[in-house]
């Protein structure tokens, strides 16, 4: 597994650990709540997993050619390491409401999943092939996807850690 990813996930499950329901739930005017913001992540996980598993099924990557828009934004995002704040996430990704406990117990194993099928395409196809497309960014390859999802993770682990320090502070 990928080294990253895996402190990622360890860091996700840590930041979430030993937080009573009422803290998972609770939220600022119009943002998401912990379990939202794990839902979200948990929903890009298995969305890339459904994705990749087309290009393993159709046995062939199934990116397009990138816009000059989607260039600069994979430079932003996975070169510099950037994740552009309040945009707003895609309909397939917004948190629907899935059992957090669901979420909660079975994030890990999707990023594993994740990283394991992206590995597998990899393999096949070559780490310097653009293998799928991403909603926003456009083509992306193997260790471009992994970098994706580390920077857009360490996002969301940072409102989750802020999260936390607030609930925290207001149940004490």
């Amino acid at each position: 597994m990928d080294l990253r990813l895996n402190k990622l996930k360890e860091s996700l499950q840590s930041a979430v650990e030993g937080m009573s329901s009422e803290q998972l739930r609770w939220h600022p005017p119009g943002k998401w709540c912990a379990v939202e913001l794990l839902e979200h992540l948990y929903l890009t996980y298995t969305g890339t997993i459904k994705g990749f598993e087309r290009v393993v099924s159709q046995g062939k990557p199934l990116a397009s050619r990138a816009s000059m828009a989607q260039r600069a934004l994979t430079l932003v995002v996975v070169g510099f390491g950037y994740m552009p704040a309040g945009r707003k996430a895609p309909a397939m990704v917004v948190p629907k409401g899935l059992p957090p406990e669901t979420v909660r117990n079975e994030i890990g194993a999707k990023i594993v999943a994740m990283d394991a099928i992206i590995g597998q395409c990899e393999a096949r196809f070559g780490r310097r092939v653009p293998l799928l497309d991403h909603p926003i960014l456009g083509p992306l390859r193997a260790p471009q996807w992994r970098k994706l999802h580390l920077v857009h993770g360490q996002h969301h682990l940072k409102q989750l850690l802020r999260l936390r320090e607030r609930t925290t502070r207001q149940m004490d």
